[in-house]
């Protein structure tokens, strides 16, 4: 064998061993990126997870808001990058406990009853006004001694949470997206779903509640979206007894 001959054979085998070490490479990150993505979502290889939403009020059939819809298909997308399965079910029709499957819940208490059940029995210190009376107070979300109105298509707040009990429940996660609006509920998942890798490596796969802002929804929809606090902590914790003086008063009167 030539020189010549030698040198292109050990040419080849230097970059087809190069080549092979890049790709082992790139699968061992990508595989690790995944374990590190089913963790923080609880959603290992053909888990199942539940989707949980409003009921509409049209009929006894499952039917789903617009911006639900969207906000089902933010969460549906990332289920699938998961390699899990996900069921949607009504907010009315969910029996299970805490930690069985890994659950995303969707909407405000006035019209959930599975996130009115979380709240009260996950997050003490926060709290929602119900009321179907018009009021500066309407719609108002509370969370520990702070109170934030909505200014509808202006400004508007949403709860995104990850929670976790004890292991006597199970280890899979729940996920609140609690918002004043339905383009909030929405706003919050598709927080999650851009900024999943970033909450994973700052939380883990322990429990958080975050409070965003979303600005401006009439013109920018749910794209513009400020995180205004880490609110675990008052979140978890029993509201004080004295009322709450409105955080922004001054713009919704």
């Amino acid at each position: 064998m030539s020189d010549d001959v030698r040198n292109i054979v050990l040419g080849v085998v230097a970059a087809a061993i190069s080549a092979g070490l890049g790709w082992l490479t790139r699968t061992y990150l990508w595989k690790r990126k995944l374990r590190r993505k089913q963790a923080f979502f609880g959603l290992p290889d053909n888990a199942e997870s539940l989707l949980v939403v409003n009921r509409g009020a049209g009929g006894p059939e499952l039917t789903v808001m617009r911006y639900d819809v969207f906000a089902l298909l933010e969460l549906a997308a990332l289920i699938k990058d998961c390699n899990a399965h996900a069921q949607i079910v009504p907010h009315d029709a969910a029996r299970q406990g805490f930690g069985e499957r890994t659950e995303f819940c969707l909407g405000g208490p006035a019209s959930n009853r599975r996130m009115t059940a979380h709240l009260a029995s996950l997050l003490p210190g926060v709290r929602v006004n119900v009321d179907a009376e018009p009021g500066p107070d309407r719609g108002a979300l509370q969370v520990g001694s702070e109170r934030y109105r909505v200014e509808v298509g202006k400004e508007e707040y949403a709860l995104l949470a990850r929670l976790t009990v004890d292991q006597s429940h199970g280890t899979r996660p729940v996920f609140l997206f609690c918002g004043q609006t339905a383009i909030t509920n929405q706003a919050a998942t598709r927080y999650l779903a851009r900024n999943h890798e970033r909450l994973s490596r700052k939380h883990g796969t322990g429990s958080f509640v975050l409070l965003l802002k979303v600005v401006n929804s009439q013109a920018y929809g749910p794209d513009v979206v400020e995180l205004v606090a880490d609110v675990t902590r008052a979140a978890q914790a029993p509201l004080p007894t004295p009322t709450a003086t409105p955080r922004n008063t001054h713009r919704a009167s």
